[in-house]
């Protein structure tokens, strides 16, 4: 059995799950759920439809390597399975691909641009749904890219600015060398992408802000 990706008929809207690890209850797409394999392994089911009982786990890797370190997975399935220390980066490796497989989407679909001037263009119009910035870009960059944003009213200027691929990642889901700015629209494809980036923002405990919420930071730091 391979572990399955996000995709589109993920964890369903309006359910809730126990999350074996803080054993609160969650709605579905805030978890992340988990199988036994066939060879006894732990099994992630981002896109919660493998067969079989399945567990539920917060979708954040500190609470994954908790399960690990506890042995949750065992009690919860109840049965020996073996969860290692590797299961909390092969999450985060699932879930950073379905993001950039999504990203390549919306770039098929029209929904992507990228280049600084293309993509601050896109904003001061107010059709993009999400900023993305390389984590590997330089901050005099970002600066002007987050003042794009700072300069719209309303709630584009709190559209999510997502920092968790590095140049070559989005070059290679673009289809274009050396990317460092892109934006995605306000269509499905764009939508999909932003909700799965933001989702591994979380996972990986970075979870996407605004430029709003960055500009505060950096005053705070002050």
């Amino acid at each position: 059995m391979t572990a399955a990706e996000g995709g589109a008929k993920g964890p369903r809207a309006g359910r809730t799950r126990t999350c074996i690890a803080t054993r609160t209850q969650r709605p579905e797409a805030e978890l992340l759920r988990f199988v036994a394999g066939p060879e006894g392994e732990v099994v992630p089911d981002l896109r919660a439809r493998l067969p079989g009982r399945g567990v539920w786990v917060g979708a954040e890797r500190r609470l994954v390597e908790e399960a690990v370190r506890k042995n949750l997975f065992a009690r919860a399935l109840k049965q020996p399975v073996k969860a290692g220390p590797e299961l909390p980066g092969l999450v985060g490796e699932l879930l950073r691909k379905s993001a950039l497989g999504r990203l390549g989407l919306a770039r098929k679909a029209g929904e992507a641009v990228t280049g600084f001037a293309k993509v601050e263009a896109t904003i001061e119009s107010g059709r993009a749904a999400a900023l993305v910035i390389a984590a590997d870009a330089a901050e005099d960059g970002r600066r002007k890219m987050e003042a794009a944003l700072r300069r719209r009213s309303g709630s584009v200027a709190t559209i999510p600015v997502i920092r968790v691929f590095c140049a070559e990642d989005l070059s290679l889901a673009l289809g274009r060398p050396h990317v460092i700015h892109a934006a995605v629209l306000h269509g499905p494809a764009g939508r999909n992408f932003a909700a799965a980036a933001e989702r591994i923002a979380h996972y990986e405990g970075c979870t996407a802000g605004s430029a709003a919420d960055r500009e505060g930071d950096a005053r705070n730091d002050e």
